[in-house]
């Protein structure tokens, strides 16, 4: 197939080190439960240069999908999270970023672990196990791999608890026992809660049942709405609603001496259905020449070429696609912190030889191996505002 959009002059790359990379280490996901826990002083909690006034009890309550940008366009669907848009980053009034790509299995393991995806190896929605050869979602856990193996650090919650923080988790009973949930948000406790008042009720039970506690609790349905009507439908936006009334919900129950923390795993996107902002890689030799194996998600591309052709894939990917998309190879990426600082040797080779991260309201999908994702109307994986901006706001007893 062609490429209409590149009628006319040609058009001009754009220079992947000028992307928006997230601010490890400071102002992204991983930054977040280190700085809201520093003070209690826990053995080998990773280091952040996010300073965030201390409390005895810390609540993270993790929406899935509540980009900044999508809350700050909806301030009638939710009047409670928009009065709290000056108190995020430590009532700076600015967002966090979630980290690249922003997806949720990335997201998770960044704010479970307190490290980046450069360290704990989670590097996308699909990567290569470079072990076998296989594409691994790492959302699914599919095809299996030793969990302690593919993400070997301890996460935040371990930490805490073994230092004597009392510590929870509130969700879903579907995640108890899933490999991300142990990999990411293991330690402590675990409550499974079908509802999100029922989840919101416990966390608030829990966050003052001693005298130090640390409470993460999480909401999905949000997300799931996007990806299947997009963030412009009125099912969104009713389930937007429902987040308003639960962040408040858990807010007016706060213990004395806490503070509620309400983030986010990305934000999302609505991409057209329509050629040419949906790029079928399965339908398009020139993009598949070279290329072994397409990992990531539409708008967050791993593309693993064949022995020898990863600077030809490159060369095709920045010629048809590098006006719309950041395109990188692993070593620009790297260099331009995509994944955080010196990612390690075992996490480099998951990174796919070109990386692809879209600029444009553009995505690159696969009709026939990744049917079900291709069908999905909102979308998220980039650094773009709508995707990688995510709140840090704050509530306090």
């Amino acid at each position: 197939m062609g490429h209409p959009f590149h009628a006319g002059p040609e058009p001009v790359p754009l220079d992947p080190r000028k992307a928006p990379a997230p601010g490890y280490g400071s102002a992204a996901l991983c930054d977040v439960i280190p700085a809201a826990v520093a003070a209690f002083g826990i053995p080998g909690m990773p280091a952040t240069g996010l300073d965030l006034a201390p409390a005895d009890r810390v609540c993270v309550f993790l929406v899935d999908g509540l980009g900044w940008e999508l809350v700050g366009r909806h301030p009638q669907e939710a009047p409670y999270l928009n009065s709290l848009l000056p108190s995020s980053l430590g009532g700076t009034g600015r967002p966090l970023t979630a980290g690249f790509p922003a997806t949720t299995a990335t997201s998770l393991a960044s704010v479970g672990t307190g490290l980046p995806p450069g360290a704990h190896g989670l590097a996308g929605y699909t990567a290569l196990n470079p072990d076998t050869g296989e594409l691994m979602n790492q959302l699914r856990w599919q095809p299996w791999t030793s969990p302690t193996a593919w993400q070997p650090y301890p996460t935040v919650f371990q930490l805490a608890d073994a230092a004597g923080i009392a510590t929870c988790q509130v969700s879903s009973p579907t995640f108890q026992n899933t490999p991300l949930t142990k990999v990411a948000l293991s330690g402590g406790v675990f409550h499974g809660r079908l509802t999100g008042e029922e989840r919101v009720d416990l966390a608030a039970d829990r966050l003052g049942a001693a005298d130090r506690t640390l409470v993460y609790t999480y909401y999905s349905e949000l997300d799931a709405m996007g990806h299947r009507h997009g963030v412009d439908s009125d099912a969104w936006r009713g389930q937007l609603m429902m987040v308003d009334r639960l962040a408040q919900r858990l807010a007016e129950q706060l213990p004395p001496r806490a503070v509620l923390y309400v983030t986010a795993d990305h934000g999302m996107i609505d991409i057209p259905f329509d050629e040419d902002s949906r790029i079928d890689f399965d339908e398009d030799w020139e993009l598949r020449a070279g290329v072994a194996v397409l990992g990531g998600e539409g708008r967050a591309r791993h593309v693993y070429a064949v022995p020898g052709a990863a600077a030809d894939v490159h060369a095709v990917w920045s010629e048809v696609l590098g006006d719309r998309m950041w395109v990188a190879t692993r070593d620009e990426a790297v260099d331009a912190g995509w994944f955080g600082p010196d990612p390690e040797p075992r996490v480099l080779a998951r990174i796919g030889d070109v990386v692809a991260a879209a600029c444009d309201d553009v995505a690159i999908t696969a009709s026939r191996t990744e049917p079900g994702e291709s069908r999905m109307t909102g979308l998220h994986g980039s650094m773009t505002p709508v995707e990688q901006l995510v709140p840090l706001l704050e509530v306090r007893s």
